[in-house]
């Protein structure tokens, strides 16, 4: 029984340490050795056993031994499953290696990227730079090539200009004619509508001037203007052109003769044929205001005081050939025009030699001596109310001066004629989406061609502007004249059944869709491109008047018509385009 227990005892010991060394992860060879030594010991043991036991000891022994294999197969398993993970590990560890090699390639590149933009951002500044250097470099040669230019007397050329062009239909389809701002009975004296819608002319005026700067400071300019007007709508106007020479003068300025001096230190010096400098006009009555011209000479910008700037000038005019002695008689103009702050005074003095030789007028002769006077007030504000500008003035003539206007233009007024006119205008935006420019003008004169008679007119006109789109507005303008003609008795004792007397009201609206370039500069942007549709209507009494001249008249009806317009009753439409532009 001691045996059978040892053999006992043994087996369990070699199968406790059989599962210890599987556990640990023992070898295989180690495992047969000890299972070897344990069944040799038990066959020792048990040859005197009895042979029941025998069985019983190598059924368990073949079952335990079924198990050591299949704890082996399971232990290689493990290995192979550990060997797989470990393989797996290497490759997740290969893995992230290479995503780490990827980043920082990838973080290479980005920073290889950042600094190409770098490199390219300093490239296309250096290029800027040398750029604005080569800009400099070519303003430096143009200014050292101008003041060569200049050094060496070298003329600067400009040009300037100023046109328009269109056409006018009336309901029919027919042309007109004695149509414009002066086409009302008034308009004889200077009496103006609003000029949008009524002018069918082609007017061009082209400026041209060349200037020398000497290297003293000193400069000379010399003008030539030419002009042309004409009613027909033809590309070739040869036959009908008026194309003349309008102005023809050289200046001088910045003389050192006058340096240091402070009444002449800015004086200009002219002499030709001109328009003198300081005229200036109400646009939207194309009339100006005064408008001084002719042949003579003259100093600008004298300056008396601080203060106070002056011109004087001295031109002359032809009133033509008079009849009867076909005399040519030529009027002279005397002015000086003063400036303090916004104040202007205008004086001027003209004659004309034998103009009182002329045909005589009734009861009178015509006048051979005149004065003008101006006062004007010039506003760099609407009416001190809002933003734009504005003028007002008075004028007074006699004699020759009685033509405020023109001045020394008019030479078959009478030696007693006086004139006043007073004038204001000026421009303003509403808002955003209209501006306005009202202008209103009224004149009376008595002894003007006849000794005895009388005029008064006035007209008042609004031109008011809606932008519509920065290229597209819609223009209005009203206007509303009136006038009370009468060229007194003298003219009926002279020329019997001549209508004397005319009274009446004018009225003209006009509609103009324009296109321009900017619509938010203002009522002077130009070239403006224009639709026109205008309505006028009069006051029958009005038609007939011809200020003691027979009437016009209908040829096929006989009827007087309005003014020189051909137009009979009391009201006709006008339709049409126009271009006008200045620069």
């Amino acid at each position: 029984m001691m045996l059978r227990f040892f053999c006992c005892y043994a087996f369990a010991v070699t199968q406790q340490n059989f599962f210890k060394n599987t556990m640990i992860g023992g070898m295989a060879v180690m495992q047969k050795t000890i299972l070897s030594a344990s069944i040799a010991l038990a066959l020792l043991t048990g040859a005197t056993a009895h042979a029941a036991d025998t069985d019983a000891l190598l059924k368990r022994l073949d079952e335990l031994e079924r198990r050591m294999e299949q704890a082996e197969q399971r232990a290689r398993q493990a290995e192979t499953q550990a060997q797989q993970a470990e393989q797996r590990a290497r490759q997740a560890e290969s893995q992230a290696r290479q995503a780490e090699a990827k980043s920082l390639q990838g973080q290479t590149k980005t920073k290889q990227a950042q600094i190409q933009a770098r490199q390219a951002e300093i490239q296309a500044r250096q290029t800027e730079i040398q750029a604005r250097q080569a800009e400099v470099q070519a303003q430096e040669v143009a200014a050292q090539e101008a003041a060569k230019a200049k050094a060496a007397g070298g003329p600067e050329f400009s040009f300037k200009g100023y046109a328009r062009a269109g056409f006018l239909t009336d309901e029919e389809g027919n042309g007109v004619k004695g149509v414009g701002p002066y086409m009302t009975p008034a308009g004889n004296l200077g009496g103006p509508i609003g000029r949008l819608g009524v002018e069918p002319d082609k007017y061009v005026e082209a400026v041209f001037d060349s200037k020398i700067t000497h290297e003293s400071g000193a400069y000379s300019k010399y003008r030539l203007m030419i002009a042309d007007g004409v009613l027909t709508n033809n590309d070739w106007t040869a036959d009908d052109s008026d194309l003349n020479v309008r102005q023809l003068f050289a200046e001088l300025g910045n003389l050192q003769s006058f340096a240091g001096s402070g009444t002449f230190q800015d004086a200009v010096l002219w002499a030709g044929k001109r328009f003198d400098r300081n005229n200036f006009d109400i646009h939207f009555f194309d009339s100006d205001i005064i408008f001084l011209a002719g042949t003579g000479a003259g100093i600008y910008d004298v300056k008396p005081t601080e203060n106070w700037s002056t011109n004087v000038t001295l031109y002359a005019r032809n009133f033509g050939t008079i009849e009867p002695t076909n005399d040519e008689v030529q009027s002279y103009i005397l002015t000086a025009n003063n400036y303090v702050g916004p104040w202007q005074f205008m004086l001027s003095g003209m004659w004309a030699a034998d103009n009182g030789d002329r045909k005589p007028i009734p009861v009178t002769d015509a006048a051979e001596s005149g004065v003008h006077l101006m006062l004007g007030y010039n506003q760099p504000n609407f009416y001190s109310y809002s933003q734009g500008f504005s003028k007002t003035g008075i004028l007074y003539g006699q004699g020759l001066g009685a033509q405020v206007k023109v001045l020394g233009s008019q030479g078959d007024l009478t030696s007693d004629a006086q004139s006043v006119r007073v004038y204001t205008f000026g421009v303003t935006p509403i808002n955003d989406s209209w501006r306005i420019a009202p202008a209103f003008m009224a004149q009376y004169s008595q002894d003007y061609y006849y000794k005895g008679d009388q005029y008064t007119w006035a007209s008042l006109n609004l031109r008011l502007e809606q932008p519509i789109t920065q290229n597209f507005l819609m223009a209005y303008e009203a206007t509303y004249q009136y006038q009370d003609l009468d060229t007194g008795t003298n003219v009926s004792n002279l020329q019997p059944n001549i209508k004397t007397k005319a009274s009446g009201n004018v009225f003209k609206f006009t509609i103009a869709p324009t296109f321009n370039l900017d619509t938010s500069a203002g009522f002077f942007q130009r070239p403006a491109l224009r639709g026109l549709i205008s309505y006028l209507n009069w006051s029958d009494d009005l038609s007939g008047f011809n200020y003691g001249q027979p009437p016009n008249t209908d040829p096929q009806t006989g009827e007087t018509t309005f003014a020189n317009t051909g137009w009979t009753g009391t009201d006709h439409w006008l339709f049409g385009v126009q271009m006008e532009t200045w620069f």
